[in-house]
Parts: structure tokens; sequence; C-alpha cells
């Protein structure tokens, strides 16, 4: 007992140390403008990102991630992988105390030639404690606290994913719909149109080719229609999966077209340092290197022995009235002490395996940091080069909308030719459909930013 308590202090293995990951002074996109045209900056200040999708005021949106959070499938197995590591954790604690066994046993013994048959009772509870003179106890529970710490981290990250993950596909929904409502704008013009194209052939100014070009670019724009309103439904099942519903029940509720989200007018996006201690998937990683770490001390103390208190009481009696009796106990204890001599090297191996798996541990911590810093930028650098495309086509639109007013009068006065009224009208509806694209994926963008930069729990 005076030599554990002199060795209580030492545990076996390497004690773990925060890693200090090397990290960027700013983000390179992060300026107080991204460009000449951005109508959004990103800035350096404090980054609140626990709730950001409350940034984009849509209700629609925020109430579907809001119903994920809590019913998502991938989050409520991460739940109960947490429990998992809390069980685990128990298991690990429960060798920190003396262990008993109560055993008993009734038997009948009997013999030939006419011997007498004998009752036979016993009773009896033997105890085993085991000092944890070389910390392989403390050490394995350090690596199960860890790795809870870990388990918790995960519920974060999924939660990261999956309101990400709702406000994505909400917003190919909301883009998908915008573009179905320029096809059918720009289908109402081009069969307008075609109306006036047939009535002109009719008074003989115009010949049949101008009518079946007119006939051929109402087809060709009606049959984008159709995989817009199938992406849109794809869309809907998925955002019903994500809250773990059937796939066609947010179909009532979300078929009506609605606004692609706007974006807000600041992003803070915090500083670089701030993004270790925010991101859960570092944390996790951390976490896992952590018990890692720890699991060395638990291989490496199997190399010295294994002190153990050991006692035992039993009874035993021919009858059952005197089977508690002093002369049918019996009882033993004292220290005892095992050290395995010769294992084939199974226990240096087993270092060396801990060990390996520790360096694994640090490099893909290593990875998810550097992954991490690589995310924030290629989300920065799309938002930025977003705004300026989105500028050079709200451009675009305004000059072919003019263009289509002004060939279409052209052509009733007889001044142009039909095909100048056709190139007019497919370049409004192709730079009419790019800007809608732009204006989705520039929401898009910044919920990858937002995903990035590790927002979307608390």
């Amino acid at each position: 007992m005076l030599a554990g308590a002199l060795l209580a202090g030492c545990a076996a293995g390497p004690n773990f140390h925060a890693a200090k990951p090397e990290t960027p002074a700013a983000w390179t996109g992060a300026t107080t403008g991204l460009s000449t045209n951005a109508a959004t900056a990103v800035t350096h200040g404090p980054a609140q990102l626990a709730r950001w999708w409350e940034t984009f005021q849509d209700p629609q949106l925020t109430a579907l991630v809001r119903g994920a959070l809590q019913t998502n499938l991938d989050v409520q197995i991460a739940v109960a992988r947490l429990r998992e590591s809390r069980a685990q954790r128990g298991i690990a604690a429960s060798t920190w105390w003396p262990g008993a066994t109560a055993s008993g046993s009734y038997q009948r013994k009997g013999g030939g030639g006419g011997a007498k048959s004998k009752d036979s009772f016993f009773a009896g509870i033997d105890a085993l404690w085991e000092l944890d003179i070389f910390g392989g106890t403390r050490r394995n529970v350090e690596s199960a606290d860890a790795a809870l710490v870990a388990a918790q981290e995960n519920i974060h990250d999924i939660q990261v994913s999956v309101a990400a993950e709702v406000a994505l596909n909400y917003i190919q929904l909301r883009g998908a719909q915008e573009q179905i409502a320029i096809a059918r704008q720009n289908l109402d013009s081009q069969r307008h149109t075609a109306d006036l194209t047939r009535q002109r052939l009719a008074a003989g100014f115009v010949s049949a080719l101008d009518v079946a070009n007119a006939n051929a670019q109402v087809s060709t724009t009606e049959s984008a229609i159709a995989p817009l309103e199938a992406a849109a439904q794809q869309s809907i099942y998925a955002l019903s999966v994500l809250l773990a519903r059937l796939p066609s029940d947010l179909l009532p509720q979300l078929s009506s077209s609605g606004a692609v989200p706007l974006t807000p007018p600041e992003v803070p996006a915090g500083l670089p340092s701030d993004l270790a201690r925010r991101r859960p998937d570092i944390r996790e990683a951390e976490a896992q290197l952590h018990a890692a770490t720890a699991q060395i001390g638990v291989a490496e103390s199997d190399l010295f022995p294994k002190f153990s208190l050991t006692g035992s009481v039993n009874y035993q009696s021919d009858l059952l009235r005197t089977w508690f009796a002093g002369a049918g106990r019996a009882w033993q204890m004292g220290p005892t002490v095992t050290w395995p001599i010769f294992q084939g090297g199974s226990i240096v191996s087993n270092v060396r395996l801990q060990k390996a798996l520790t360096d694994e541990a640090f490099l893909n911590y290593r990875k998810t940091v550097l992954g991490a810093f690589q995310d924030v930028e290629n989300a920065l650098a799309s938002f930025e080069r977003e705004w300026d495309h989105r500028k050079a086509l709200a451009d675009a639109v305004a000059e072919n909308r003019k263009a289509v007013n002004l060939s279409t009068q052209l052509y009733t006065q007889g001044q142009t030719d039909f095909l100048s009224v056709l190139d007019a009208q497919r370049s409004l509806y192709g730079s009419e459909t790019a800007l809608a694209l732009s204006k989705q994926s520039i929401s898009a963008d910044l919920v990858s930013l937002y995903k990035a930069l590790g927002g979307g729990w608390e």
C-alpha cells in the first residue's frame, strides 16, 4: 500500500498536450468589400454563427433547419453514439473499484454398497482489487473521456452539415422555381411573337421559314420547364428526408414558388485563429488524438507488474442448519502480484501499434485543420467572384431586354428580319436564366462559407 501511494502519481505513457496548428494571419478573401461591385462584405468581426440561417430572413428556411436539427436521423444516430461512449467510459472507470463475486452450490452425494447419501452446502464471496500502480486504468479512463468528447463534437459536426444541407436544398428548390417562372415568362413572349409571325405570313410579309423558326423557339423554351419541375420536386424530396419524413410529405408546403433567400449585407468570418476552436470536426480530431495518445499508456502499463489485493470467505456444511457455523467457515486475504515474463512480443507490439495509431491520429488532425482552412478560402473565393459575375449578368439582362423590344418593333415595321428577333429572345432567355443561377450560386456559396466556418451548433 505504501508503494502504491508513492507511485500513485505515476502513469505509463506520454501526457497529451493540445496541438497548436499553424494559422494564417487573415483570410485572403475577407475584405471590407469583396470587389467594387459587391453588395455584401466579409469582415474579420466576431463570427456569430450559431443560427446563421436566420440572417437570410426567410421564415420557411428557418423552420426547416430547426426541424431538421431536431428530427434528422444522422443527428439521432450521433446522439446514440454519444450514449455508447458514455457507457464505454463507465466500463473503463469500473476497473478503479474492487470487484466481488458471490457463489453458492448444493450437492447430494452418494456411493455404492449401501453407503448413505450426504448433502453438501457451499457459499462464498471472492474479492479482487487491482491497484492502479502504473496508471493503466487511469490512462484507459482518460482515453474514454477523450472519446466521449469526440462523440459530442461529432454531434456538432453533423449538426453543421445537416443545417447546410437543408439550406442548400432549399436554395436549389427556390432557384429551380425561379427558373421555371423565367421560362414561362419568356414562353409567353415567344408565343406572342409566333402569333405575330403567323399574322405577317397570312398578310404575305414573311415566309413560312420565320413561322417555323418562331414555333421551334417556343417548343425549345417549353421543353426546358419539365426538367426544372423535376429538379424542384427532387429538392423537396431531399428536404423531407433530411427532416426524417416521407419524401412527398413537404410537397404541399413547398410546391408554391418562392424567392431565393437573399444574402445578408455583412458576413462576419472571424479570425483564422478562431477556426480551430469553432470547427467541430477539428475539435473531434483533436479529441481522437487525445484518446489515441492515452492508449499508449494503457499498452505500456502491461510491461509492468500488476498488484492486487485478494480475499475470500467460504462457508461449507453437510447440514443446512449449521451452514454458517464457525466450524464450516474459512477465509483468506493478501496481496498478489503478476508480471508477464514472456508473451511472444505481443505487449511490445501492442505499444508500437498504439504509437502508430497516435501518429495516424495526429496526421488526420493536421489534415482536418488544413482542409478546414481550404474550405473557408474556397468559399470566400467563390462568394467574391460570383458577385462580379452577377453584376455582369444583370447588365446583360438589361441590354438584352432592350434588344428584344427594339428588334420586335423593327420587325413589326418591316425594317429587320425575324432572325434578329429570334437571336434577341434567345439571348434574353439565356441571360435571365444565367442571372437566376448566379443568384442561387451566391446564396449557396454563402451557405458553404457558413459551413466552412463551423456555424450551425451551440
